[in-house]
């Protein structure tokens, strides 16, 4: 992708069109608006640049993530202290 710059001054961007059940748009949807999300487009961007930062993560690896990141946003985890963690509580 080119670094060109655009009229409103960020880079050039290209249009990709992907087929998805209507099911999983559903999904798609849900999630970008409880993430907080601006938009679908946004959180689809997000979401194929942390694919392609982070390749050696597994499908599993990203399930488990999300599980986490689920229980704690919904208050179904214990939450420690960053000084818990390092055992500076001490």
């Amino acid at each position: 992708m080119s670094n060109a710059d655009t009229a409103d001054g960020g880079p050039d961007k290209t249009n990709i069109n992907i087929r998805v059940t209507e099911m999983f748009l559903e999904d798609i949807d849900a999630t970008w608006r409880e993430e907080g999300y601006n938009s679908r487009s946004e959180f689809i961007r997000d979401a194929l640049r942390d694919a392609v930062r982070h390749p050696g993560l597994t499908r599993e690896s990203w399930k488990e993530i999300a599980a986490v990141e689920h229980a704690r946003r919904t208050g179904e985890s214990e939450s420690f202290s960053r000084e818990e963690v390092l055992g500076e509580d001490e």
